[in-house]
């Protein structure tokens, strides 16, 4: 008599919210890692039209942002796994392997939920025998994975040769790996308010904490858009380090200010609700579209102007104050945007500088005597910031350096350069939880 069979296993459904989420996740890879494609687009696209509840949305994010984030870990935790005439095709295995071992070793998803995810989502995108390496290896990774984290240089895993060699000739390796450690953990949710604003007020609706600089700073959580506040225009998202550099031209209550190369419009919201008469100067009309509707949510107004700042010609007289937040690498942002590790060297930096000198100069002919220009970037290499600065005071007798003082910065002494310049880290404010990489000068025209 024959045995009973067991019952045959349930054929996975794509819609369902655990392989959906997972699927879009894998997209996010596939479009970051081979197709080149910045993060935010990517998860932009994944997710839209996809109907998932807010948790899976979120989850999607999360899941691919991890994966990216750690990707030198992840990568080498599975190819210790692997035989050495193992091949992993088609890349999408690849990346679904990433996506269970970013859940296994950093996610705490439970071992079983993730194996069994990343084999059914195999199946549902036809990837054949590549299920079964799926399922063995994820399966081995759950057991030998504690091991595996204790023998790894999270540090240096992370972070690219090219940067890693830059970083520690010039910051050092403790602080270095200092760096890294704050930008492997998740950013919390910084906000910056209306002056005329009450900030406890807000910092008890928002659950947030007042740091120091005056940035409110909540955990992330929740659709950005049902906040309170956000409807009523009292608050916008900007980074603690990046809320600074516009600070730095003082009062400009009634002042003539330009800021160049001003999307995403942070300091653009800053300038005009402080009081300045303000013309925003970007070449990426679709980008302007976007400060434009946030001025308007924020009911705030500037000039924008679609144009290379290059060549645009203003119409009235010098400025008065003139922002540059340039162009850069924005390897101070890697926490917020971990896939600003993929794919950049040392071409890409050499292109953007000489493209920030060009700009910096142009922005040094916009300001009037006795006006003040502040350059800034979001990038932890000296060539962009420090150097740029250096090689325009050599080259222009017309500018002197205006220090910056640690009350003008929360106190921040440590961010404060020899020079009198900004460079703040992601370590510093680590009992805040960090901060992204920037760099400001300011400097005067004379008389």
């Amino acid at each position: 008599m024959k045995q009973p069979q067991g019952r045959p296993r349930t054929k996975p459904d794509p819609s369902s919210p655990a392989i959906a989420s997972r699927a879009a996740a894998l997209d996010i890879l596939i479009s970051t890692i081979d197709r080149h494609r910045p993060l935010d687009e990517a998860v932009d696209s994944a997710l839209h039209g996809r109907e998932l509840e807010s948790r899976d949305r979120a989850f999607a994010r999360l899941l691919a942002t991890v994966a990216i984030r750690r990707l030198g870990q992840i990568d080498d935790a599975i190819f210790r796994l692997l035989d050495r005439t193992q091949q992993i095709r088609p890349v999408a295995v690849q990346h679904l392997l990433r996506l269970g071992a970013a859940q296994l070793m950093f996610l705490q998803t439970p071992a079983h939920a993730a194996v069994a995810t990343a084999v059914d989502l195999a199946e549902a995108r036809g990837l054949g025998r590549g299920k079964g390496l799926v399922n063995a290896l994820l399966r081995r990774l759950s057991r030998e994975m504690a091991a595996i984290l204790d023998e790894q240089d999270e540090a240096r895993l992370c972070l690219p040769d090219w940067l890693w060699s830059r970083w520690t000739a010039y910051y050092g390796e403790e602080a270095t790996r200092a760096i890294i450690r704050q930008q492997l953990a998740e950013p919390p949710l910084d906000i910056t308010i209306k002056p005329r604003e009450d900030a406890a007020r807000w910092a008890e609706r928002l659950g947030a904490q007042t740091l120091p600089t005056g940035t409110l700073r909540r955990a992330v959580g929740g659709r950005i858009e049902e906040l309170p506040g956000f409807t009523e225009g009292a608050w916008w998202i900007q980074d603690a380090a990046a809320a600074l550099p516009a600070a730095l031209l003082g009062d400009v209550a009634g002042k003539k200010v330009i800021d160049l190369c001003a999307a995403p419009g942070g300091k653009t919201a800053q300038l005009a609700a402080a009081g300045a008469t303000v013309t925003a100067v970007d070449r990426s009309a679709p980008r302007l579209a976007l400060v434009e509707a946030n001025l308007r949510r924020l009911g705030l107004s500037a000039e924008l102007v679609a144009a290379d700042a290059l060549a645009w010609e203003p119409r009235a007289a010098p400025a008065d104050a003139v922002l540059l937040d340039a162009p850069c690498t924005a390897t101070g942002t890697m926490r917020r945007h971990p896939d600003i590790a993929l794919g950049k060297g040392h071409e890409d930096l050499a292109k953007l500088v000489r493209l920030q000198a060009a700009l910096l100069d142009r922005a040094a002919n916009l300001v009037r005597p006795g006006g003040r220009l502040v350059y800034c970037t979001c990038s932890l290499e000296p060539e962009e910031g420090e150097k740029q600065v250096d090689r325009l005071l050599a080259a222009n007798q017309n500018f002197g350096r205006v220090p910056i003082q640690s009350d003008e910065i929360g106190g921040l002494a440590e961010a404060i350069t020899p020079e009198g310049n900004l460079r703040t880290r992601p370590c510093h404010f680590a009992k805040y939880g960090g901060m992204d990489g920037f760099f400001a000068a300011r400097l005067e025209r004379r008389r």
